[in-house]
């Protein structure tokens, strides 16, 4: 009877707060994580469009190849989230992550709408810092990240001068991905479609992603990902316009391509690539 009740209940708040919660797991504390005091870095206090009051992690390179904007996953906040992406800095390139309102030092609570006006004010506030090279501008989005950048990307005045967008890790919807995890416990089967529909579509990545072109766009996904399934990559490689790309990587486990050498190696020599050279269109598909 009281596992019943609390299906209940779950079953009211997936309800009435449209399954928004579904998305978002932040964190206000801050981890210390040894790697991040090994990088110059600073604190960037900035705000979205309706004023709410953001905060990000800023990392400088003299001489950098380029900049590149971090938009992060749906747990905790930018101090954990920061440790797969730092090897970029290493890597000579300048970069900015952010934390969505409700995350970190950002106010707030996340929403859906919220969450999208945020990273498109991260994306304003890289472009208007006096290291960015406005000509040398990259997108990076991961899991959750990865859905907000194809939309942010797709609908920035911005775009023309983006250079590439690389999505790790993406679900290819909202409703869709809410569907598939409502409906991968037996209590809540029965209700997965019911309950997806009250998740708006408006955002959803497959939606977006063939806008970018033709800007360059990078999709990887993990083979072995328990949390979004490999079918998302696929779905929105599918949905992408050329020029594009899809890696499939060997690493199990949810955004883990960048632990393998060889997928950093090939993202560097990719970059590289885009930015020596303007865009062109054309077939590609690469698998590692």
């Amino acid at each position: 009877m009281r596992l019943l009740h609390r299906f209940i209940l779950a079953l009211l708040l997936l309800a009435t707060t449209g399954c928004s919660g579904l998305f978002f797991y932040p964190s206000r504390v801050m981890q210390e994580g040894p790697a991040v005091k090994l990088f110059t870095h600073r604190d960037v206090v900035f705000q979205a469009g309706d004023g709410m009051v953001l905060h990000g992690w800023y990392f400088p390179v003299e001489n950098a190849r380029g900049s590149i904007l971090v938009l992060h996953g749906n747990a905790q906040n930018l101090s954990t989230h920061v440790n797969s992406v730092l090897w970029l800095v290493k890597e000579g390139y300048n970069l900015f992550i952010v934390d969505y309102r409700g995350y970190g030092f950002s106010g707030g609570k996340p929403t859906l709408e919220g969450v999208h006006a945020d990273a498109d004010a991260a994306l304003e506030k890289l472009f208007s810092m006096p290291e960015t090279d406005p000509d040398r501008v990259v997108v990076l989005g991961q899991s959750l990240g990865g859905s907000i950048a194809i939309y942010t990307v797709a609908n920035s005045p911005h775009k023309d001068r983006i250079r590439a967008l690389v999505v790790d890790s993406a679900f290819s919807g909202y409703r869709r991905i809410a569907r598939e995890k409502i409906g991968s416990f037996w209590l809540t089967w029965p209700f997965q479609y019911p309950l997806s529909w009250t998740i708006t579509d408006r955002y959803s990545a497959d939606q977006w992603i063939g806008k970018i072109s033709p800007m360059p766009v990078l999709i990887l996904h993990g083979l072995d990902d328990p949390v979004v399934p490999m079918h998302h990559g696929r779905i929105l490689s599918e949905a992408a316009g050329q020029p594009k790309e899809f890696w499939l990587t060997a690493r199990p486990g949810h955004v883990q391509s960048f632990g393998d050498d060889a997928v950093r190696k090939n993202l560097l020599d990719y970059l590289s690539n885009i930015l020596r050279q303007k865009p062109t269109a054309g077939p590609s598909t690469k698998e590692s």
